[in-house]
């Protein structure tokens, strides 16, 4: 026990009827059932756990066999047995093993898989009085097990019996007298770091070594309201809008004053005010307490001091708080892990001696630094899971987020700071040290920039695990359900990528492809509002925005106020991108991007746009719009249209951009804000940047028909002047939902001329207008809606400061559902 978490004896006892007896066992872990044939352990089984927690050697022995009796196929039934039972406990699911186990070897190997995938195991044996399974045996006609096998097995039972909690089971519940198994309660008990019921806000706090003062101090910016004891120490703090404080261990040693962080900080736990979990400066100051083998060093030597001199009873207290200390909490639904040292995904929610060790000390390399010191395993680096984790234990000067980790320890007690993380908030607060109380052994920005919490690029880089799916079809989770990419498309976006995109720590979002509007009522044509906006209203939307289509390239735009803004959210050295919807540079002509990202940055500063977003970086989709080639200056980028050779000038001497959304600016996206608020903004930019070009748009109520018709003769004109066409948009936004969820991000309703271009001349003639118009426009809206679900999740996790790999995830798939077949004409 005192390798992994302590338990909590109380737990699992809530609901049991007065008199019953109340078998606890583990949420996440290994029950092995252990009893003679006839002991009833299957029926026992069937009452207390669902049918797909229980695996039967029986139900194994008939799967390899056709025949649960069949003895001959023992080795292979209990090899498949083994392994659903080690999938289950990777899973992190209740397991239940059906079989006698009566044999130490038996039960020794399910305790290795369950110390394998650190869960705990629970040994529950039933022993009724003898004469019971041999009446139960002789009543059965399914087999024959004779009275010796019986007599063997309650041998070897009663020899292990006294020696279950030494072979490693958490907890052993025997069960003998047959009214008492018949009434029997198994509770199934979470465990004590699993608090995901709790969701804050929380504030945590970084390693305060005994920094008391610098501690009330924070504590107070936060606005909790500290209560104090007759001498004036503080005892508590209570944050009046019912926050709780988190603590990320190491409250003593190194500083002045451990007693006085630990008395506020038992306060506030023992108030429900905050929650701690333990460093491993507590863990030794625990077996400094109880008197076992400890080296003395690191300052503990001046907190035993420090506590000796303090009133009799307090160092009772102490212990038993910091002996009562867990690895981790996993909180808020499982989105927040706080561990001293931090935690891999894989040992969430777990308890075993290796998880306690990991979140107490981290992991080493084995080697040691200049300065004799272990080299800590950056696993933040290779970190993949969803929940944040947050911890301490190295310090680093600056926190910074990496891979959804983040490490809080600055140093407070080395004349850093003390700094806490709002949580959902994800806002960072810090004190700085009254004075540097403590020289540590390696230098502090050493130290720090050894440990990996610093944000090198490396962080950022992405595996191929992270978007090839390893069956045929993986799936990425998105605010409207999950969406499948096959795993061939995920392969020849894979090249694409490496091939020819832009760094993909530019790509925070991707557009999706454009389906064309139904096939017009009117026999005569293809593409006509009416269809788009009938669509729109059957699917919940009645106000729609009709925007003209420009004659260019689909580009998403990334402009920087400066190059450090360009280092610190995307690439080093870079101030921005521009590429196109497969995640192509849009112009490989370096300077030709360098002069409209400085014209667009100037516009942006004229439009005042950075201060009324918060930013120093804005991302825009729009159109780039081809210019005349007699400048030299066609540019292009691969087959979605380059811009190279197209004679259509827009009045300048080189590329105008029509931006119509504005995507994402730090800590925020727009896509909940309708288009009538986009085109507001893109206005204000063209105003006072010649590269930009406004969009024309009609709003409409599809429900009126004055109000259609008007929209279709304003399509009719577009049109007839030589325009492409109208993309008819739901006016609520690029987030616009309906009854079914999210609609349609985009129609496109092209006119007969630019038809022409793209089905040929004679595409209006009865005979191949007939062919045409049999197009597949469902299966591209599928497509595309897909496509928008991903690219709304990707802006997401951006806004939302997630790790590069998570933001990539749909980017990928956007960029391997276009690898899908389909009608380039559509």
């Amino acid at each position: 026990m005192s390798a992994s978490d302590p338990a909590d004896p109380a737990a699992g006892r809530a609901g049991a009827d007065a008199g019953d007896r109340v078998l606890s066992v583990p949420a996440m872990g290994l029950v092995v059932l252990v009893g003679v044939s006839g002991s009833g352990k299957s029926t026992f089984a069937r009452r207390n756990f669902l049918p797909t927690q229980v695996v039967s050697s029986d139900v194994c022995r008939g799967l390899v066999s056709d025949d649960e009796n069949d003895q001959s196929a023992t080795g292979d039934a209990f090899a498949l047995l083994h392994h659903i039972v080690a999938t289950r406990l990777r899973r992190g699911l209740l397991t239940v093993v059906d079989a006698t186990n009566v044999q130490q070897r038996a039960r020794a190997e399910l305790v290795r898989i369950a110390k394998k995938h650190d869960v705990l195991a629970t040994a529950i044996v039933l022993d009724p009085p003898e004469a019971v399974p041999h009446e139960r045996n002789a009543a059965r006609t399914d087999r024959d097990i004779g009275s010796h096998v019986l007599h063997r097995q309650r041998r070897e039972l009663k020899r292990g019996l006294d020696r279950l909690g030494e072979e490693g089971f958490h907890r052993v519940h025997v069960l003998g007298d047959p009214a008492e198994l018949a009434s029997a309660k198994v509770e199934v008990e979470r465990a004590r770091s699993d608090k995901r019921d709790l969701t804050g806000p929380f504030d945590i706090i970084g390693d305060v070594h005994g920094c008391r003062a610098e501690l009330e101090e924070l504590l107070s910016g936060l606005g909790y309201a500290l209560a104090r004891d007759d001498e004036g120490r503080a005892v508590g703090a209570h944050h009046p809008q019912g926050r709780t404080a988190v603590f990320v261990g190491d409250l003593v040693d190194r500083g002045p004053d451990s007693p006085g962080v630990l008395r506020l900080v038992m306060g506030m736990v023992e108030a429900g005010d905050a929650l701690c979990v333990c460093g491993n400066h507590e863990d030794k100051l625990v077996r400094a307490l109880e008197g076992r083998k400890v080296r003395v060093r690191h300052g503990l030597a001046e907190t035993l001091e420090q506590i000796g001199a303090e009133p009799e009873g307090f160092r009772d207290r102490v212990l038993a708080f910091c002996g009562g200390l867990l690895s981790h909490y996993l909180l808020d639904e499982g989105r927040l892990v706080v561990a001293h040292a931090g935690l891999k995904e894989e040992y969430h929610g777990r308890t075993s001696g290796r998880v306690r060790s990991f979140a107490l000390y981290g992991e080493t390399t084995g080697e040691t630094d200049e300065f004799g010191l272990p080299v800590r395993y950056p696993w933040a680096r290779e970190y993949r899971g969803s929940a944040a984790v947050v911890y301490g234990h190295v310090p680093t000067p600056e926190p910074e987020w990496i891979n959804n980790t983040v490490c809080l320890d600055t140093g407070c007690v080395f004349g850093g700071r003390l700094t806490a993380l709002r949580y959902p908030e994800r806002e960072l607060t810090a004190v700085p040290a009254q004075r540097t109380y403590y020289e540590p052994a390696r230098p502090f920005r050493a130290a720090a920039d050894d440990s990996g919490a610093r944000a090198d690029r490396g962080a950022a880089v992405i595996g191929v695990g992270d978007v090839l799916p390893e069956g045929p079809v993986g799936y990425v989770e998105t605010g409207f359900g999950r969406v499948a990419v096959p795993r061939d498309n995920a392969l020849a976006a894979l090249e694409a990528m490496s091939r020819f995109a832009v760094d993909p720590r530019w790509m925070l979002y991707l557009p999706p492809t454009m389906a064309p509007a139904p096939a017009a009522a009117d026999p005569g044509a293809l593409e006509r509002p009416e269809e788009a906006f009938s669509l729109y209203l059957d699917q919940g939307t009645a106000r729609v925005v009709c925007q003209e289509k420009h004659a260019g390239t689909r580009a998403i735009a990334v402009v920087c106020r400066d190059s450090a803004a360009g280092d610190r959210r995307f690439v080093p050295g870079g101030d921005g991108a521009v590429f196109t919807r497969t995640g192509r540079p849009l112009f490989p002509d370096t300077p030709v991007e360098a002069e409209v990202l400085a014209e667009l940055r100037a516009g942006i500063t004229a439009a005042g746009l950075w201060e009324r977003f918060g930013t120093d970086w804005i991302a825009f989709d729009g159109e780039m719009l081809p210019w005349s080639a007699e400048t030299g200056a066609g540019a292009g980028a691969g087959p979605e249209g380059p811009l190279r050779g197209r004679h259509a000038p827009v009045g300048g001497a080189g590329p105008r951009y029509a931006p119509f959304v504005v995507l994402a600016a730090e800590g925020r996206e727009f896509s909940g804000e309708d288009h009538v608020w986009h085109t507001g903004v893109s206005r204000r930019l063209a105003e006072r940047c010649p590269t930009v070009v406004p969009t024309r748009y009609r709003t409409v109520d599809t429900a009126d028909p004055e109000a259609t018709a008007a929209a279709v003769a304003w399509w009719h004109d577009l049109v007839s002047a030589g325009g492409e066409g109208i993309v008819v948009k739901p006016a609520d936004g690029p987030r616009a939902t309906g009854p079914r969820g999210p609609v349609q991000p985009g129609l496109k309703v092209r006119g007969p001329e630019h038809l022409r271009t793209v089905y040929g001349p004679d595409h209006l003639m009865p005979e191949r207008l007939a062919t045409v118009r049999d197009r597949d426009v469902r299966r591209k809206g599928r497509m595309a809606l897909n496509e928008h679900k991903l690219g709304l999740e990707a802006l997401s996790r951006h806004a939302a400061g997630e790790p590069f790999w998570r933001v990539h995830q749909p980017v990928f798939g956007i960029l391997a559902l276009e690898s899908e077949s389909a009608d380039p004409r559509l």
